[in-house]
């Protein structure tokens, strides 16, 4: 029953990053997406760097103010997902508690997003910024197995081969999905970004 939730956890997460994929190439320009797959980093840039220069546009506008910090823990439901499952799951909040175990990972994650990057760099810049941020969450979740490892291959009777192939497995997902869904300008609330205005 505990794997089953793990497995259930990572089939909801993988949905979400193809709907996120999906989104974002219908909003990306007219070039064939075919002479673009093939480079990630590429992908990457051509859906990202129009959006970075119209949120430095945006941080640049005097008028523009960046609101007070907030934080959801961690997005697409993965944090409200959990709590269900503590609430509804035999012994799983012994073992796991109320909140993902790399909920401060999400909370920092959220910090760096929340102000989108420093309010006078460049859209390489902030670009570069994002993809930082996103790679110090795939890293601090793939930490807490390390933590968590003397707890868990005994709780499951797993290897800790075993216990990294899931929190990497894990944190690739989380990171596919920030890297496609945490885009700026999408008007989404944990976009890059979010503590400002959404751009127009």
């Amino acid at each position: 029953m505990k794997r089953s939730m793990i497995k259930l956890i990572l089939v909801v997460i993988s949905i979400l990053s193809v709907l996120f994929i999906l989104f974002a190439l219908q909003d990306s320009s007219t070039e064939p997406v075919s002479s673009i797959l093939s480079d990630a980093d590429a992908l990457e840039r051509h859906l990202e760097m129009g959006r970075h220069d119209k949120l430095q546009a945006l941080k640049s506008n005097p008028e523009s103010v960046l609101a007070e910090f907030t934080t959801n823990g961690c997005s697409g439901g993965l944090s409200v997902g959990w709590e269900y499952l503590a609430a509804k799951v035999q012994n799983f909040q012994e073992t796991h508690g109320t909140e993902p175990a790399w909920q401060s990972c999400c909370e920092t994650h959220d910090r760096a997003y929340h102000a989108g990057g420093l309010q006078t760099a460049t859209a390489a810049m902030s670009f570069e910024a994002r993809r930082k941020a996103d790679l110090d969450l795939k890293a601090c979740v793939i930490e807490t197995s390390i933590t968590r490892s003397p707890e868990l291959t005994k709780e499951y009777n797993i290897s800790t081969t075993e216990l990294d192939h899931i929190y990497n497995g894990i944190a690739n997902m989380m990171y596919g999905a920030v890297r496609i869904g945490g885009m700026p300008c999408t008007d989404l609330p944990w976009r890059w970004g979010y503590g400002w205005p959404e751009c127009e």
